[in-house]
């Protein structure tokens, strides 16, 4: 049985949906970025070492990591309302990168890979910004929003999978199962 490392609610309902069977424990890792990390380095790292944290013996885990990156910034879960907002500026009318890093661990090996989507959002007046920011939505999401809710109206073009933006890249998920877990 695989083993999610992740607390995510997006994570297990896209798995769900899928028909993988899985069970979860969630891991606790420091997930701030390291000096000089590279955003693909950073959610590599970190969804390897969430894998690592909850491996049992004979378990297969999966660990994943998503990030926001505008040019050099990573945008992760924000703080509070005043770091989404600067955050949702940051992404307005701009095109950024969403990475997320997984990591297949059973043990011995850790299989490892990055998904990159590019996302474009819609120039956004302060007004929607706070509106979005009152719907509560964006604080548990790096970058501050879910493209599957109410900022789904903000995007004007993605290019890549959709659901490495809502945080689970399946394809690339179940592409390394079909070849090693059947």
């Amino acid at each position: 049985m695989l083993i999610l490392a992740s607390a995510s609610p997006r994570r297990r309902e896209i798995l769900e949906s899928a028909g993988i069977l899985f069970n979860v424990r969630p891991a606790d890792v420091d997930e701030t970025p390291l000096e000089n990390e590279t955003p693909e380095g950073h959610v590599r790292r970190l969804a390897e070492t969430k894998a690592r944290s909850v491996w049992r013996e004979g378990e297969v885990v999966l660990g994943a990591d998503t990030t926001v990156a505008v040019d050099a910034l990573l945008l992760g879960k924000p703080e509070g309302a005043t770091d989404a907002a600067r955050m949702l500026r940051a992404l307005s009318g701009r095109r950024h990168r969403v990475l997320t890093g997984i990591c297949f661990f059973d043990g011995k090996t850790a299989e490892t890979a990055v998904e990159e989507t590019v996302v474009e959002f819609l120039p956004l007046s302060e007004d929607e910004i706070a509106g979005y920011i009152a719907t509560g939505e964006p604080f548990d999401k790096a970058g501050a929003y879910g493209i599957q809710g109410a900022a789904s109206k903000f995007i004007s073009r993605i290019e890549g999978c959709y659901f490495n933006v809502v945080g689970l890249p399946i394809s690339l998920v179940y592409r390394f199962i079909r070849s090693n877990l059947r």
